[in-house]
């Protein structure tokens, strides 16, 4: 007798991926949105308090993307540990040991532009995630997915460091968009 759809371990494996996936997305998009919201709001006023106004959140946001260590430990995400491993330390390091340790640091705009763009790029790589584990892929969100980075991310290098990462992440785009040959024509 063939166990029921929803006792299969593959099934137990990507809905709690997809609610793993939903949460962080959810709690990236009430940042970001909060974010927006203050600034149309209070204009360059809000950028100096972000850390009060959302540093909460989104020290829980990163504190739960440790579990995606564990997560590749163990076989039910297909990613390389030590890149995300480099990748989720900087964050953990800059956020809690730079930001949340120094208020004098809390009211840089830095931290602002840091936790917009770590927002942008994670809002976009937990849609794309929660998607494709169900099987629903849209090539526009794959592209943005496997490219924003390329803009974003060198820009938060400068805050953070950590060349290793951007080119894992170059490396990780080109193997899921592939490589396109270009053919030299005979003359």
């Amino acid at each position: 007798m063939a166990l029921p759809a929803w006792l299969q371990p593959r099934y137990r494996k990507n809905t709690y991926l997809f609610i793993y996936y939903l949460i962080q997305f959810c709690g990236h998009s009430w940042i970001f949105t909060n974010m927006t919201v203050r600034f149309f709001s209070f204009g360059e006023d809000s950028m100096v308090d972000t850390f009060y106004a959302i540093g909460l959140v989104m020290r829980l946001c990163q504190s739960i993307s440790l579990l995606e260590l564990l997560h590749i430990y163990v076989g039910i995400e297909p990613n390389h540990l030590f890149p995300r491993f480099l990748q989720l330390t900087e964050r953990i390091i800059i956020l809690f040991v730079v930001i949340t340790s120094q208020e004098e640091v809390q009211e840089k705009y830095v931290v602002c532009v840091l936790f917009i763009f770590w927002n942008l790029l994670d809002m976009v790589r937990y849609t794309y995630s929660m998607l494709s584990v169900i099987g629903i892929s849209y090539a526009v969100l794959t592209w943005l997915s496997q490219t924003l980075w390329m803009p974003i991310y060198p820009l938060c290098v400068l805050a953070e460091g950590m060349y290793y990462t951007y080119s894992h992440l170059y490396s990780e785009r080109r193997d899921i968009l592939g490589v396109f040959p270009f053919k030299k024509k005979k003359m």
